[in-house]
């Protein structure tokens, strides 16, 4: 006789499958039981209970603050990224779009943005550093360079609350192309830091390159976003 080779269903992945039923329908912010307590109900360890509750947490289902306990998450946010900012995007969802502003500064580029940018190497930027805020609760770490100096740029980019309505208003530069590049991280030292999750929480980490109309490049930025609170969607329509 052949031997059973049917994979074993792993106990958390049992108990993941139990807490994602019982949490289906609470409302965001809903306190869930103890570790221990959940152990007692499903007969198992309080390592297992916390491997399930941490799979949660990265998967944006649950949230965990230290101290406070594990909560029912909010939906994630959806982005669609296309030609128009973080704020429109938030914006057209119904969402409340926000931003710190970290750093604003007049630099020179460094081999890889200038290669971004089509500038020589050590050419004039200027260099946008913020963390994006949905609700008032920090969802991204950006970083974006422009070439050369906008004139007043920090007071333009108040008084509009986007850096694409800034850039088409007051310095006549419309978007009209966009490459997004996606990939997958995990947060060090520095994200947690920044956007209050934990170590090893997954990130999804986008590249954008912004041209206008006649294909020069206007924009590279660097963000990253945290993946529990965050969706990428991207529309293509065909044409006709």
């Amino acid at each position: 006789m052949s031997a059973d080779t049917t994979p074993v269903t792993p106990k958390y992945y049992m108990v993941k499958t139990e807490i994602l039923a019982f949490i289906t329908g609470l409302r965001p912010g809903t306190l869930i039981p103890t570790e221990r307590a959940l152990a007692q109900t499903y007969a198992t360890s309080r390592t297992t209970v916390r491997l399930a509750i941490s799979e949660l947490v990265a998967e944006g289902k649950l949230g965990r603050i230290q101290g406070h306990g594990t909560f029912v998450a909010p939906p994630k946010v959806t982005h669609v990224r296309q030609l128009t900012s973080f704020s429109d995007d938030a914006r057209m969802q119904g969402l409340n779009p926000g931003s710190t502003l970290v750093a604003l500064e007049v630099t020179k580029a460094s081999p890889e943005v200038a290669a971004h940018l089509g500038l020589g190497e050590g050419a004039q930027v200027t260099r946008l550093e913020r963390i994006r805020l949905i609700e008032g609760a920090p969802l991204a770490h950006e970083v974006a360079w422009l070439p050369g100096k906008l004139p007043r740029f920090k007071a333009s980019l108040a008084r509009t609350g986007s850096l694409y309505a800034a850039l088409r208003d007051v310095y006549g530069i419309s978007i009209a192309e966009v490459e997004d590049t996606v990939e997958t991280a995990l947060a060090g030292p520095g994200d947690v830091r920044i956007l209050g999750i934990e170590m090893g929480a997954p990130l999804l980490v986008v590249n954008r390159l912004a041209r206008d109309r006649q294909g020069t490049p206007v924009e590279w930025t660097h963000s990253t976003f945290r993946g529990d609170r965050f969706r990428f969607v991207s529309r293509v329509k065909a044409e006709s």
